[in-house]
C-alpha cells in the first residue's frame, strides 16, 4: 500500500526559493508506485496552499525566475491539530489522511524547530532533526557553543548583537580587528550564504553588518581561514548515524561560495567528489560530521561543512539540518558516490520518520 507523504516547502523565510526547487527534485525522484505525493506550498505570509501540480520549476538562472508560492498557488488546506489525526482538511471540508511530512523548508519558520514543533503538536511523523536539533542547528552562534563544548574545533568567531553595535559600534570594531581581516559577517540565524558579506578591512564593516541586520538581531563575524579548503560531509541515520563521503567546493569567479554561486551562477563553483584529500583527514572529518549530528542531537539527515586548513587541521563552520536538496545540491550527491542513489536516499529518510516516530509512540511521548 502506497503512503501518503507531504512535500512541505516555501515559507516566510529568505531561504523561500531555494526551499523550492529542493522540493521540486524531492517529489521528482519519489516512486509512485510507492507514494502518493501530497504537495503543499507554503506562500511567503504563511498560507499553506495545496499544489497538485507540485512546485514550479527553475526557469532560469536569473533572480527574477527564481520560483516561488505565490497566494492563490491553489487551495488552502491545514493540518487537523487532534493529536494523532493524521490528517490535511482543505477549505472545501475535505479530509486527507496523511503517513509523513517531509519539510523541504530552509530557514526561519521551516528548518528552525517552528513547523518540527508544530507537526510533533500534531503527532505528525516527519523527515528530519526534532525541535531541539533544528532550533540550534539554525543559529550558527549557539551551535558553536555547544560544538566546542564537545571538543569539536570551529573558526574563531565574534557574537554581535543589533543593539551592540548600535549603541557602541567602536566595541564591536575593536573585537572585529582582534579576529583580523579578511572576516566573514553574516546573520546567525540563515543559510544558503543569504547576507553573507566578506569584509577585507574595518570600512567595510559598517555596510556588512547594515546588511547582516536585516535578516536578524544577532550577527555572526568569522576570521576567514585563508587559503583554507571548503569541505562537506553528509550525514544519516538516527541513533546510530553514518557519514557520507567528503566532497569538497571550488569556487569559480566568486571570492567565495556565495548565494550567487550556489544558484545563480551555473559556473558559479566546481563540486569535486569524493574530495581529493588524504585517507586520514576524510576519517577525521566523517568522525567530526558525526560527533556534530550526535552533540545536536539531530535525527534523519544534516550536511556538515568543513575548512581544511592549510596546515591540514580542520575546522567545523556549521551544520545544516535541512541541506539543499536538488539533484545538484551536496547532499545527495554525496550519497551517490557513497553508493546510495537519489530516490533510495528519499527512501531512507522516509523510513528513519516512521522509524522514530514510532519509538516515540510505543515510549507514549506522541499518539
Amino acid at each position: 500500500m502506497r503512503k501518503r507523504i507531504v512535500i512541505l516547502f516555501g515559507g516566510r523565510s529568505a531561504e523561500h526559493e531555494i526551499s523550492v526547487i529542493s522540493a521540486r527534485s524531492v517529489m521528482d525522484a519519489l516512486d509512485p508506485e510507492r507514494y502518493e505525493v501530497v504537495p503543499i506550498g507554503v506562500t511567503k505570509q504563511g498560507h499553506w496552499q495545496l499544489m497538485p501540480g507540485g512546485p514550479p520549476a527553475l526557469a532560469s538562472g536569473s533572480p527574477e525566475a527564481l520560483p516561488e508560492v505565490t497566494e492563490r498557488s491553489g487551495p488552502e488546506v491545514a493540518l487537523d491539530q487532534e493529536p494523532g489525526s493524521q490528517t490535511l482538511v482543505a477549505e472545501d471540508g475535505s479530509r486527507t489522511p496523511i503517513d509523513v511530512v517531509f519539510p523541504v523548508m530552509h530557514g526561519p519558520h521551516g528548518e528552525d524547530g517552528s513547523i518540527q514543533g508544530f507537526l510533533e503538536m500534531a503527532g505528525v511523523p516527519y523527515v528530519g532533526a526534532g525541535v531541539l536539533a533544528s532550533a540550534v542547528g539554525m543559529d550558527k552562534a549557539v551551535q558553536k557553543v555547544l560544538f566546542r563544548a564537545a571538543g569539536i574545533p570551529v573558526v574563531e568567531h565574534e557574537v554581535v548583537h543589533e543593539r551592540e553595535w548600535e549603541e557602541d559600534p567602536e566595541a564591536v570594531e575593536a573585537r572585529a580587528a582582534h579576529l583580523g581581516y579578511p572576516l566573514f559577517a553574516k546573520p546567525s540565524t540563515l543559510g544558503s550564504s543569504v547576507g553573507v558579506t566578506k569584509v577585507h578591512e574595518t570600512g567595510e564593516l559598517r555596510r556588512a553588518l547594515e546588511e547582516t541586520f536585516q535578516y536578524g538581531r544577532k550577527a555572526l563575524l568569522e576570521r576567514s581561514v585563508e587559503g583554507g579548503r571548503e569541505i562537506e560531509v553528509a550525514v544519516l541515520g538516527n541513533d546510530d548515524p553514518v557519514a557520507s563521503v567528503a566532497g569538497e567546493i571550488v569556487p569559480r569567479g566568486h571570492e567565495f561560495y556565495s548565494y550567487e554561486a550556489k544558484y545563480l551562477d551555473e559556473e558559479g563553483a566546481e563540486l569535486i567528489i569524493p574530495a581529493p584529500i588524504p585517507a586520514e583527514t576524510l576519517e577525521e572529518a566523517q568522525r567530526l560530521a558525526v560527533a556534530g549530528f550526535l552533540a545536536l542531537d539531530c535525527a534523519g539527515l544534516a550536511r556538515v561543512d568543513f575548512f581544511l586548513r592549510q596546515t591540514g587541521g580542520l575546522l567545523v563552520n556549521e551544520i545544516n539540518t535541512i541541506p539543499g536538496f536538488t539533484q545538484i545540491s551536496m547532499y545527495p550527491k554525496l550519497w551517490e558516490a557513497s553508493g546510495l542513489s537519489y530516490p533510495e536516499l528519499i527512501d531512507r529518510l522516509v523510513e528513519l520518520a516512521l522509524e522514530r516516530h514510532e519509538r516515540e509512540r510505543k515510549r507514549g511521548t506522541v499518539i
